[in-house]
């Protein structure tokens, strides 16, 4: 946090800052730009505000799980509250009350006398935020919410969750941006930590209860900041101006140009002289910019580099200037740096002599022929020769001059004395970059001639997507083939050459999936069977117990028979099982009807089957799997008879429900724009599944396969259920049992819980108990259903699930 403050505008400087003062008495260059905005959201801002948010997060999550050692703590600070002398303690308390409030008041007239007030008044809205936050905050733990956190903010006394008053003063402390001037920040924080001590000797809050006060109303002063903006101490053009003054540079002319790819200002400057700079300045408040997006490559991407990703404005401006200044001596064609220097104390300018070029983005592919690709490596090998790592070799940063020669800017992603695997990166970049733009064969043809085809060889383990840059990755995605086209001309040159693909990525997105899944999976499964009443289980019958279990063992049996039915091409059958058992995995954080198809489709896809026609195979699946469920459901409830369907009969709410159903679907229909959206979107959804089931028709071995699949899978689950329920020692008709389950299950397909998570739980308990089964019968009898369906499969599912990912069927 220390280092974030550093970029921070620091507006009691500004109204001091020399070069802004020297500008205004040098009225002779009219700057040509923008008017700057007054007012500023600086991303540091938002940086501390959801940083504060994942401490409060944290403080929280370690204060339930460790109540013990916190309860002890609190007990040893409350006792060294009564060991301090009364009078002291009288002190304090007078002192804590009254000077929280006079410290902010104090400050506040100090800064309406120095023509400050709006920055009060900034402070005065983070206040009142505050004080309604911890308000109503209080009264919804009071009304019964989250009753865990409410007992650890108030120890389960009658004393607020968060205190208003402290919240209100941090949050205005936090606003005024307090923390700038030490002699005020001393003496806010001492009077807070007094009102703090006073409030614990009068039992009126708790050790997480300040903790946790303390950050929300930091957090609220952050994203008051944020949100109504920070005054602008951005210099403005002329300062700049004023800056290149300093450096013995006469300018005549100015005008702001386009902001470089990471947002720095840019401005073109005419000389006295007749030549020309491009000026860069680095604004302070812009160097936390994309600091997330630069956390998650550093955590993700093992790249070997040692650049910071939170760096000063010193060291960014040091930096680049070094870049510049190693690039010139390597003799690379580059803008040659002429002066830095800083623009008062919010920004700093680098000047390069102005060179005029195009870049290579605005180039047809006609006019990069085979002269510019040699130029181009030809520059790359000069800083490769002195150790020097571009890291941003795009078009954009690949110019080419009047005369034809190759000029590299941006040399501020840069480092000097890199290491192979970040040189080795910059010929992966360049590479994929020039294969998009003239081809993969033209693009190694080139490098190779210059490079050498060993150097080639060397980088390509490096070919994966992550190791591009963003702009590269993006166009990559409309070009899936370019990275296997580029490996194969490659290949081509050094054959004999074995590669293998280097580990470039710490770990996975999907990694991150699994674990959360795990996490989830124990989160629900462990008190799930908590509730298990033990003894009602030891008094089930086993042998039915053990028909259920052999019934839900078949139904994944059944699963994998069906998808194989619908798939032309053939699919070994265990390892198809492995995966529906992976997919009873992916189920505890999917809905039930989208973990299945997800899986499923993920599988085919990976054993070479096209996108669409995996799609389309498992589309085809679920629509005869729709058509069969119906097919049954009216089947088995005619079968049952006229009592089991009176039994069944509506209520008013179900029937009002299928008529507001019923109504929507003639507006979509009857409303032309609504039916052309739904239209176009069932023709995309279900545009190859017909040719699809056609493909399967011709192999009346693979329509028998996944028909008898399809009616295994429901007859699987009905068997479990009615055993279950004999397993309690209860008979009831099969027939029933197959309507409540079909029932409850398109309930549990359209719920969108984890595996229809509650919504199947209770319409088969709601079902059964319709259907004559006592209460505690039927609640015992879903539970063991679910458990035999839905949890016992989670870990036989996360180890088919942690298999097939290693061996890359997933």
């Amino acid at each position: 946090m220390a280092e974030i403050r550093e970029r921070d505008d620091a507006e009691d400087l500004a109204e001091g800052d020399p070069a802004v003062a020297e500008a205004r008495h040098e009225p002779d260059v009219y700057v040509v730009e923008p008017l700057l905005p007054q007012r500023l959201r600086r991303p540091s801002d938002l940086l501390r505000f959801l940083v504060t948010l994942l401490i409060i997060t944290a403080v929280i999550l370690l204060s339930l799980v460790a109540k013990q050692t916190l309860n002890g703590l609190e007990m040893d600070v409350t006792e060294g509250t009564t060991l301090v002398p009364t009078v002291l303690a009288r002190i304090a308390t007078f002192l804590g009350g009254a000077a929280v409030l006079i410290v902010p008041a104090a400050f506040a007239v100090e800064r309406v006398f120095h023509r400050d007030g709006l920055r009060v008044a900034e402070g005065l809205i983070a206040a009142i935020i505050g004080m309604v936050v911890s308000f109503l905050l209080g009264q919804w733990l009071a009304a019964g919410n989250l009753d865990d956190l409410r007992v650890l903010l108030t120890g389960n006394r009658d004393i607020e969750p968060l205190n208003t008053l402290l919240t209100s003063v941090i949050a205005y402390a936090t606003a005024v941006r307090i923390s700038r001037r030490p002699t005020w920040r001393a003496l806010m924080w001492t009077m807070i930590a007094l009102y703090i001590f006073a409030l614990f000797s009068g039992r009126q809050i708790t050790l997480p209860s300040a903790i946790v006060t303390v950050l929300v109303g930091m957090a609220i002063g952050y994203g008051t900041l944020y949100g109504i903006g920070s005054p602008n101490t951005r210099p403005p053009g002329n300062a700049v101006v004023a800056a290149l003054r300093k450096l013995s540079f006469s300018p005549v002319a100015a005008r702001r140009i386009e902001d470089d790819h990471q947002g720095s200002r840019r401005y073109a400057i005419g000389l006295k002289d007749g030549a020309s700079l491009d000026v860069t300045v680095l604004d302070r408040d812009r160097q936390v910019a994309g600091l997330p997006y630069r956390l998650w490559r550093r955590i993700r991407l093992n790249s070997e580099t040692r650049r910071r990703a939170i760096r000063s404005l010193r060291a960014e401006l040091e930096r680049e200037a070094l870049m510049a200044y190693a690039a010139q001596a390597a003799g690379a064609s580059t803008p040659r740096l002429l002066g830095t220097s800083e623009v008062g104390t919010e920004a700093a300018l680098l000047a390069y002599e102005h060179l005029q070029t195009r870049p290579l983005d605005v180039l047809t592919d006609d006019e990069i022929d085979d002269d510019l690709l040699a130029q181009i490596w030809e520059q790359v090998e000069l800083l490769q020769i002195q150790r020097l790592a571009h890291r941003h070799l795009t078009g954009d940063s690949i110019h080419v001059d009047d005369a034809g020669r190759v000029v590299l800017t941006d040399a501020r992603s840069g480092e000097i004395a890199a290491g192979d695997l970040l040189l080795r990166l910059d010929i992966v970049q360049l590479l994929t970059y020039l294969a998009l733009r003239v081809g993969a064969e033209r693009s190694v043809a080139s490098a190779a001639r210059v490079v050498g085809p060993d150097a080639l060889a060397a980088a390509m383990p490096l070919l994966q997507r992550i190791a591009l840059t963003r702009e590269t990755r993006s166009a990559l995605a409309k070009n899936k083939q370019m990275l296997p086209a580029i490996r194969e001309q490659i290949g081509a040159l050094k054959p004999e050459i074995k590669i293998e693909e280097m580990r470039l990525e710490r770990f996975r997105p999907r990694t991150l999936v699994t674990i959360i899944a795990s996490a989830l999976a124990a989160y629900f499964l462990l008190p799930q069977l908590g509730k298990v009443n033990v003894s009602l289980v030891t008094s089930a019958n086993w042998a039915w117990t053990a028909l259920a279990l052999a019934a839900s063992f078949a139904s994944f049996i059944a699963a994998s028979l069906m998808l194989r039915g619908f798939v032309p091409e053939p699919l070994p059958l265990w390892r198809t099982v492995l995966v529906q058992f992976a997919a009873s995995f992916v189920k505890l954080v999917a809905p039930a009807a989208v973990g299945g198809v997800a899986i499923n489709t993920r599988y085919l896809q990976k054993r070479g089957i096209p996108p669409a026609l995996a799609v389309a195979s498992v589309g085809a699946s679920q629509l005869v799997m729709l058509i069969a469920h119906i097919t049954l459901l009216l089947l088995f409830a005619y079968i049952t008879g006229s009592s089991t369907a009176t039994s069944f009969t509506p209520s008013r709410g179900l029937v009002v429900a299928v008529l507001a159903v019923a109504v929507l679907i003639v507006v979509v229909l009857g409303i032309p724009p609504l039916r052309r959206m739904l239209t176009k979107r069932l023709r995309s959804l279900f545009s190859n599944v017909l040719p699809r089931l056609l493909d399967v028709l011709q192999s009346p071995r693979k329509m028998f396969e996944g028909l008898a699949g399809t009616v295994m899978i429901t007859i699987a689950f009905v068997v479990c259920l009615d055993a279950c329920v004999r397993a309690f020692g209860l008979d009831i008709d099969f027939t029933t049992v197959a309507v409540v389950f079909l029932t409850a299950n398109a309930i549990g397909s359209a719920a969108p819980t984890p595996g229809g998570l509650g919504a199947v739980e209770v319409a088969l308990s709601a079902g059964l108990t319709v259907a004559g089964v006592p209460v505690d019968v039927a609640t015992s009898s879903v539970l063991l259903y679910r458990l035999l369906t839905f949890w016992l499969p989670v870990l036989p599912g996360w180890a088919a699930f942690t298999y097939l990912q290693r061996h890359e069927a997933l």
